[in-house]
Formats: structure tokens, sequence, C-alpha cells
């Protein structure tokens, strides 16, 4: 293109997709001077149109040109074609003229071939037939004269031979023939089982040795069913003497002998070996038939032995102990039939695996008929261990000559788990069966009761003969804490152990699960109770808390003199307890759930502290940072100085005690003008309810004329749209009940039996109804009554000790100290709750377990550490 008004234009840019005419003319006239240009630059662009046209009609003209050149193409194409087709029919036609003509020429050659084939098949057949005719007559003679080696190999060459003439059968001479054979092959059977009749009847065996050995020869050349016969046979006559001694006579058929049948099969085995074993070939194992057919006849023996012992009519049962030692030499005398028969030593029975894949021979061969009476030895178990249950009990946790240790455990904890150990390598010797599947249910039950009858004993209130009754120490809670750790991660061993051991059938039948789990809702209890313990030594902070004039303060000052005392207990009590705690995870745990009950605690003694003015709110707001500074140090306390607190603990504290902060924050604002108050609730406690709103109103001191406006305004403006989405009542307020509210009787109780409601609450004893002094006798029946009752969001029990009442939600705090005091305060008895609630009991203890474990196994591996010295299983 031209150049236009001293600018050259792209080409480039003209012949683009997103050419832009507007564009490219803003470029050439870029100044009003250069529309003096214009007709030049008409000029230019006329010429450049006509250039256009000039290509486009040459690119068409030979495209034309083309098209018609293709047409031609293939006009001479098809003509190519046509020409082609009728060669390629004329080739086709050729190919199958040569066809035909070498198959004429070929015809003869393979007439040829098959009268070839068929003549050496006819000659084949005749020599066959001379053969087989030949070796008949032979057999039928060495037969007669009792040449059996002979007859075995000619025996084998007859039946082979037979074989070829199956499909000839219908020629009555071979018909005829294999008649024959067949009879000969009858008759030599008869007459060497009659020789081997006749023989062992005269005891003639060490004369015809030879002769006996030749004709098991023939047998072999007879088949399988002709092997088994004498097999039979032979196991049936050494054996006779055996059943007529121990089965007619019936002293001598009891158990009290069972010895003397071992050592006549033993005599047997050495019998056979002098005299017999050269007349039977290797490969049929004639010595391990006989051994079969006898623990096949003492199995069913000892089976009807053992069946008239049940039933005897003087109602005595079996004794464990002979039962055990007519097993114990069963299981030897098989135990040596196994390393007598088999290609290599097998293992001991107590190892769980074989030096060989082997499967056993002789494994339970007869001890399978002991196998229905094991449970008798299992009651015995049974028995013991509820004999070592009570005087677990009445141990003391820690030895009086032992110092205390922090990873130290309960002695019986070890000594129980060394009592299954042994048991079930007993029991993997006597059965790998039922029997074990009811040892490990045996297993299970005293695992539940082992936690409820000594740890849960250990943690619990117990009479002292004075007043108060006897506490738990520190060290007692933290031996059953690391004692319950151990049993949780022994109950897997164990499992893992008892499903190695036992056969792939039964594998499902075992579960200890639950059992580990009930121990680790024993450590959430112990856990719970580390945490009361700082509780108590708190109390006094919060009833200085309460009987502060909060509606009297005029300014925010520096912290309250009850929030700096409180942080030091805390700290305090903290840092002793820790000290004492070897497991991070646990620990945690304690942390944790301290810093609930600190905040929980809190919002129960602010409903106490009415009236509240807004300076006074302030003040607690104030005051709840300095706990939540506090609480951020414990977990690092008794570390080196400047160690930080991990993130997820800092976390942690930060989402527990901003539960308060929403409570100080709207009774900050004051009720004039009313709209403010409004707003702020709806903003921090954020819900509808009506009950709620009166609660904070209450705690203002507000008067009932003056609640009432404000009430008139709150339902308002909670119908406006922007409220439509709000809960019905908040999570934090509905479980308490405001002094005056839904309750004549004060505050103190509702609030303390409704806490347990709050979101995450780690439920405690209301320390906002604790007498001025602590009643320790309230303590263990805390503890035992959290197991009963439940579980809180983080898995811990409530420590509370009520039961739910029409008046209390599920999972709320315990009753006060005053229903504590009404009710009898003996000790816990175990197997008195055992006998009334073990169900709920164990389920409870299970089901705070499961929720503990998930709470601390964010913590670091799970029941990792170190195990004592002398651990078993």
């Amino acid at each position: 293109m031209p150049q236009l008004n001293g600018t050259t234009p792209s080409i480039s840019s003209i012949d683009s997709a997103d050419y832009d005419p507007v564009d490219h003319l803003n470029a050439i006239f870029s100044h009003p001077s250069a529309l003096s240009s214009i007709a030049k630059t008409s000029r230019a662009l006329n010429q450049y149109q006509d250039d256009l046209d000039k290509d486009i009609a040459e690119l068409v003209r030979q495209q034309s040109i083309s098209d018609a050149e293709s047409v031609k193409s293939i006009w001479i194409a098809k003509n190519d074609l046509a020409e082609l087709f009728p060669k390629v029919e004329d080739v086709r036609a050729r190919a199958m003229q040569t066809e035909e003509t070498i198959t004429d020429m070929t015809a003869d050659i393979k007439r040829l071939d098959n009268t070839k084939r068929n003549l050496t098949l006819s000659m084949t057949a005749l020599k066959r037939l001379q053969m087989l005719t030949t070796a008949y007559e032979q057999l039928r003679g060495q037969s007669t004269s009792r040449q059996y080696k002979e007859c075995a190999q000619l025996l084998q060459a007859v039946i082979q031979l037979m074989a070829h003439f199956k499909s000839y059968r219908s020629i009555d001479q071979i018909a005829t023939l294999s008649r024959n054979v067949s009879d000969l092959q009858r008759d030599l059977l008869e007459q060497v089982c009659e020789d081997f009749e006749v023989t062992f009847a005269k005891s003639e065996v060490p004369q015809r040795r030879g002769m006996l050995a030749e004709a098991c020869l023939v047998m072999d050349a007879l088949g399988d069913n002709a092997r088994s016969r004498l097999v039979t046979w032979y196991c049936n006559t050494q054996l006779r003497e055996y059943r007529q001694v121990f089965r007619g006579n019936e002293e001598a058929g009891s158990l009290d002998n069972i010895s003397r049948r071992y050592a006549w099969f033993k005599r047997m085995l050495k019998t056979y070996d002098d005299e017999h074993a050269v007349m039977f070939p290797a490969n049929w194992r004639m010595n391990e038939m006989l051994a079969n057919a006898f623990c096949e006849g003492t199995r069913e023996d000892f089976k009807g032995i053992l069946s008239r012992s049940v039933r005897r009519a003087d109602g005595q049962s079996l004794d464990v102990e002979l039962l055990l030692s007519y097993l114990q030499e069963t299981l030897d005398f098989e135990h040596g039939l196994e390393r007598r028969f088999s290609n290599a030593s097998r293992a001991s029975i107590d190892t769980l695996s074989s030096d060989t894949e082997r499967e056993p021979i002789f494994s339970q061969a007869i001890s399978e008929a002991f196998e229905p009476y094991l449970s008798v030895w299992v009651e015995a178990q049974d028995k013991e261990l509820s004999t070592m249950i009570p005087r677990y009990r009445q141990q003391p946790p820690k030895p009086p000559d032992e110092e205390f240790s922090a990873q130290m455990v309960v002695p019986s904890s070890i000594e129980l788990f060394n009592f299954y150990r042994r048991t079930l390598a007993q029991c993997a010797k006597l059965s790998t069966g039922p029997r074990l599947v009811e040892l490990s249910k045996v297993f299970a039950n005293y695992l539940d009761q082992y936690a409820q009858q000594v740890l849960l004993f250990y943690v619990s209130e117990r009479p002292s003969g004075q007043t108060p009754s006897k506490i738990p120490q520190l060290e007692d809670t933290i031996l059953v804490l690391n004692t319950a750790d151990y049993c949780f991660n022994t109950c897997t061993q164990l499992e893992e152990k008892i499903k190695s051991r036992i056969d792939e059938g039964f594998k499902a039948s075992i579960d200890l699960q639950s059992q580990a789990d009930a121990f680790m809702g024993i450590a959430s209890a112990t856990v719970r109770a580390l945490i009361r313990r700082v509780e108590v030594d708190v109390e006094p902070t919060w009833r200085e808390m309460r009987n502060t004039g909060w509606g009297k303060i005029e300014s925010v000052g520096d912290q309250s003199s009850w929030a700096v005392e409180m942080v030091k207990v805390i700290k305090r009590k903290a840092a002793e307890i820790l000290g004492v705690l070897h497991k991070q995870q646990y620990a945690r745990a304690f942390c944790d759930n301290l810093v609930d009950s600190i905040a929980n605690n809190f919002v129960v003694n602010i409903f106490q502290c009415r009236p509240i003015s807004e300076v006074g709110a302030e003040q607690m707001l104030l005051d709840s940072y300095a706990l939540k500074k506090g609480c951020e140090q414990l977990l690092t306390i008794n570390a080196p100085p400047n160690t930080a607190s991990p993130a997820g603990y800092i976390k942690r504290v930060s989402q527990a005690m901003s539960r308060i902060d929403p409570v100080l924050k709207t009774l900050q604002v004051r009720p004039s003008p009313p709209e403010a108050l409004v707003q702020a609730y709806l903003i921090h406690i954020a819900d509808k309810s009506d009950t709620n709103f009166r609660k904070i109103l209450e705690l203002k001191g507000l008067r009932k004329p003056d609640q009432s406006h404000l009430t008139e305004l709150f339902q308002a403006h909670r119908a406006s749209p922007r409220n439509e989405k709000l809960p019905q009542s908040s999570a934090l307020l509905a479980p308490l009940a405001a002094p005056g509210i839904g309750s004549a009787g004060g505050a103190g109780p509702t609030i303390a039996s409704s806490i347990g409601g709050l979101p995450g609450a780690a439920v405690t004893l209301s320390t906002s109804n604790l007498p001025a002094r602590f009643d320790p006798s309230i303590f263990g029946n805390a503890i035992m009554n959290a197991a009963r009752d439940g579980v809180d969001r983080f898995g811990t029990p409530n420590l509370g000790g009520s039961t739910p009442s029409a008046s209390t939600p599920s999972g709320a705090m315990s009753p006060p100290v005053q229903q504590f005091q009404q009710q009898p305060r003996a000790s816990f008895e175990v197997p008195t709750s055992v006998a009334t609630g073990t169900g709920n009991l164990n389920e409870n203890l299970r089901n705070i377990g499961k929720f503990f474990k998930r709470d601390i196994g964010g913590f670091g591996r799970f029941g990792s550490g170190s195990k004592p010295a002398d651990e078993g299983t």
C-alpha cells in the first residue's frame, strides 16, 4: 500500500482479524494540519483497492484451471480401474484352475499315505495282541506258582496292553480276553490277601517275609483299591488286640490308663519297625496309616468316656487337673507322632509358626476329643481370676517400700497381664478354636472388672473411720492414670497376640477394643480428678469475686486482687501436677480441660455477681484477659524460661476464654438509649430468646418496669429481616438461669445444675455453690457418677455426679453441695455398683475413653512412651 500522509501503515495490521479502521484513521490524521492530505490519502486507498481486486481475479482464474485438471485426472483413473478389474478376474480363474490340477496330481499320493497308516496301525495292534496273549499266559502260570515278583511286572504289562484294546471290545475274541484278564486280576487279589491272612494267623511272618514283600508289588500293580484293602486289613489285624483290651474292659479303657494305651501303641510301632516294615513299600507309609487308625479309634473311645463322665449319676464333675494332665499326655503323644512322620522337625506347639509349611499330620488327631470339655479348664481360669480382683483392690496402689516415680504403674496390672500371658500360652497348646474364644471373653470380663473394681476404686472416696473421708492422694491418681494408659496399650497387644494364635475362622470373634476404651475412660476420669484439685484450691478466689460489689465500681483499675491470686494458685497447682505427668498427651489434656473449667466457672460466677454495672463489666473483662494470659503459660510452666507455648494450645485457650467476652461486652453497654443495648445483645449474644435477653437485664440490675420496655424493643428488632437468621436460643446462655428467672429458690442450684450445657464445657462440680470449706466426702462420688452419667464434648467424665432429672438437661452439672449432703455418705462399694449398674458403667467408661482418645490423639502418637520393665503379654 502506498504511503499515507507520510506514514506507512503496517500491511499485517490491515490484514489482521482485529483490524480497526477508526484507530488507523486516527493514526493517519493525528493532527488537524493533516486534513489537507485527505485527497491524496483517498487516491492511495482507491489504488490499493484496485490492486486487491486484480489479485483476487487472478486467484479465481487459477483455481478454475486447477478444478478442470482435477476432473480430467478423475476420469482417467476411472478408465484405468475399468481395465484392471477384468485382469484381476482372469488371474483368479487361473489360480483356481492351477489348484484343481495340483489336487488331481496329489490324489494318488494321499491314497498311498492312508493305506500306509492303516497298515501300520494293523501291524501294531496285532503285535500288541500277540504280546498281551503271551503275557496273559505267562502271568497265569506265574500266579499259580506264587512268583509274585515276576507277576507284578507281567501284570503291569498286561494292564497297559489291555488299555489299548478298550475300543475293540465289540470283537468277541477281544471281549473274551478282557474277561479273562479281569478274572485273573481278581484271583490274584484274593490269593495275595489269603497269603497275608494265613501267614499272620500262623505267625509265619519271618519265614515268608520275602514272599509277602513281593506280593505287595502285585497289590501296587492292581491299583489303589487293592492297596487300600490290604492296608485296612493290616491295620485292623494289628489293632484287634488293642480294641479287645481297652474297649472290652471298662477299667482298662478308662482315662486313668491313658498312658497304657500310648505305651501299647509304641510297642506296636517297634514291632512294625523290626518285623513288618520290610514287607511294605516305603511309599505306602504303612506305619503312618497304622498310627492314623490308632488315633481315630482312640479319639472315638475318649469321646465316649468323656461323655459318660459328664453324665455321671453321682453328680461329680470332671477334675480339671486330671483332665489337663490327660490332655497334656495326649498332646505329647501327638507331638511325638508328628516328629516321627514329618519330613522335617516341627516347631514346638508353643510357637506361633512352624519351620516347615507342611500341614501337621497328627495335630488334634486324638486331643480333638477333649475340645468340648476344655470349658472346664476355662472355668477354672475364670474362678482364679475372680479371686485375684478382690485381692488387687485390697492392695495399695504403690507398695509402701517403693518410692514414687512419674512412670510407675500399679503393680497388680503387670501381674494381671503376666497371668494372661501364661494362660494364653497354655490355652494355645490345648486349643486354638472355640475354647480360646471363650478364654478371650474371660479376659475381657476381668479387664472390665479390673477397670471398675480396682482402678476406679483407687480414685474414689473410701471411708477412713472419720470425717472427712479419705481422698486419693495425687500420687495415687497419677499411678491410676499411668496404669490406665499401660492397660490401654497392652489390651491392643493382647488382642493381636490372641489373633495370631487362634484359628483363622475365629479371628473375627476376638475384640478387646471396648476394654481398651474403658481404660481410656479411666484415664479421662483421673485427668478430671486432677482438674478438680485445682478447682478446690481456687474456690476462695471465686468467692472473693462473688463478694465484690460489681454494681458500685466507679472506675476501671488494675487487675482485681481475686484475679491475681487465682492466677498464682492455678500456676502453683498446675506446676505440681504437670511435674508428675510424664506423657505430653495427658499434660496437654489436663491443661486444655483446666482452661475450659476456668472459663465455664467464670461464666457461672458472672451470673451470681448481680448487679453488674457497665464499669464493673469492663473490669471483669480486664480480669478475664489476665486469666487468659496466665492460662497460656500453664503448659510450659515447668519448662526453661522463655519457652513458648505451642500455637495449638494458645488457640485452644483463646477459644475457651472467648466464651466470656459476649456476656461482658453486652453488659458494658448502657441501657440508655435502649436501642444500643438491644443492638449490642443481637451482635454479641446473637439469638432471639426473650428469656436470655431478660437474663442480661437481670444481671444489669434493671427494674421490672424498665425491663418490659426493653423487651418489647428487643422483640421489634429481632423481627427485622437482617436478624431472621439468628438462632432461637444462644448455646451460651440457654443452659443458665439468672437469679429470679425460672427459679424461685435463688440462683445457686439452678445455675449449678445447668452449666453442663455450655458449649464445650468441661463439666465440674459448681464452684459457685461450694460451701466455705470444701467437703471432700463428695469427691469420690463425683468421680464415680462421672463415669455413670456420660461425657462432655471433650470426652471428659461428668464429675458433677448427678443423674439428670426432668429439670436438668442431659449432660448438666451436678446438683449443688446441699443435694450431696442429703445423700448417704457411704463409700463407693464396687460389688454393689457392679450388681446394680455394671452395664451402664461399662458403656459410659468406653464412651468416655473413645472421646478422650480422640481429643488427645492430635497431641502426638497416642499411647507411646516407655513401658514397665516387667510388662508381659
